[in-house]
């Protein structure tokens, strides 16, 4: 009786396990699908390429900057237009991608190095960051960014 209990009990835990086995690679492979996309992404802003960005950011966006000021989409891709977030180019030094809910669900964290326009003595311009982003995958529109939490870091020289 026993081990006809156990059996059952084995066998009632078969399908979970397999649901399990199955979301894990349904969450590896979007996270390798939104770490690609992180890198796109980048490159859109430095390219100023509106459409990417259109299609990225979600249109419920908070996008915290380094200095603690919060946009919604609308606003940071105007900043971009404006000229008021200028990239020359983002670096990735280092990237983390969590997915979860059967791929459905993606938290990131990395940091890069933003190189700006040069100062107005000539010298570089450099902000290194740490940040983390929160991308849900929509069904109709991909991938999109939900959320962008950046904070600066020290200069690597000191």
């Amino acid at each position: 009786m026993k081990k006809l209990m156990l059996l059952l009990v084995l066998l009632g835990l078969a399908g979970p396990l397999r649901a399990l086995a199955q979301a894990s690679k349904k969450d590896q492979a979007a996270a390798k699908e939104v770490a690609l996309l992180e890198r796109q992404r980048f490159e859109a802003q430095v390219k100023k390429d509106y459409a990417v960005l259109e299609k990225v950011f979600a249109e419920d966006l908070v996008y915290t900057h380094s200095n603690g000021k919060q946009n919604n989409k609308q606003e940071y891709i105007q900043s971009i237009r404006d000229g008021r977030s200028q990239y020359d180019q983002i670096e990735v030094e280092a990237l983390n991608v969590r997915a979860y809910h059967h791929g459905r669900t993606a938290v990131v964290n990395g940091t890069i190095t933003i190189t700006l326009p040069p100062k107005p003595d000539g010298t570089p311009n450099l902000a290194h960051l740490k940040y983390v982003v929160v991308q849900i995958k929509d069904p109709q529109k991909g991938w999109q960014v939900v959320l962008w939490q950046s904070q600066k870091q020290p200069d690597k020289g000191m």
